[in-house]
């Protein structure tokens, strides 16, 4: 079992943290390994929407359906994959902090096929790209 937790600062509101992070439309924004992301139902966001996530991950091309399992806004937002080679979940949750957004991120993840065999490779890759994609997220809000 893979668990990672990354948390990041951001100098803007917690609502527009919350608007731009949880819409599928801009992971690919600040996601690096992310080719696509897509909502896959309709309607707006919320508990049971789905999504397609395609992401490129040490080498390989990885797609995976997702499904929202929690939805506060604008202070949490869970998901699980319901395909795909690595079954995961993650929790974003959002604080107020001084009229910035404390970000934290949590990650928890079952690799399967040769995902499995090496795990600790996995979850080293994991733990950088996340770093990685919290910063950019950053970058990208703050201008």
């Amino acid at each position: 079992m893979i668990n990672i937790e990354k948390s990041v600062h951001i100098n803007k509101p917690v609502a527009e943290v919350f608007a731009f992070v949880t819409a599928f439309s801009n992971d690919a924004k600040w996601q690096s390994d992310l080719v696509r992301s897509e909502q896959t139902s309709p309607g707006p966001l919320g508990v049971g929407s789905t999504g397609l996530y395609v992401q490129k991950f040490m080498g390989q091309e990885l797609k995976s359906q997702v499904e929202v399992t929690e939805f506060e806004s604008p202070k949490r937002m869970g998901a699980k994959t319901t395909s795909g080679p690595v079954q995961y979940e993650y929790l974003m949750a959002f604080e107020d902090m001084g009229g910035g957004t404390h970000l934290t991120m949590t990650f928890k993840g079952e690799p399967g096929g040769l995902f499995k065999v090496a795990e600790g490779l996995v979850k080293g890759e994991l733990d950088k790209s996340l770093g990685r994609d919290l910063a950019k997220l950053k970058h990208v809000l703050e201008g």
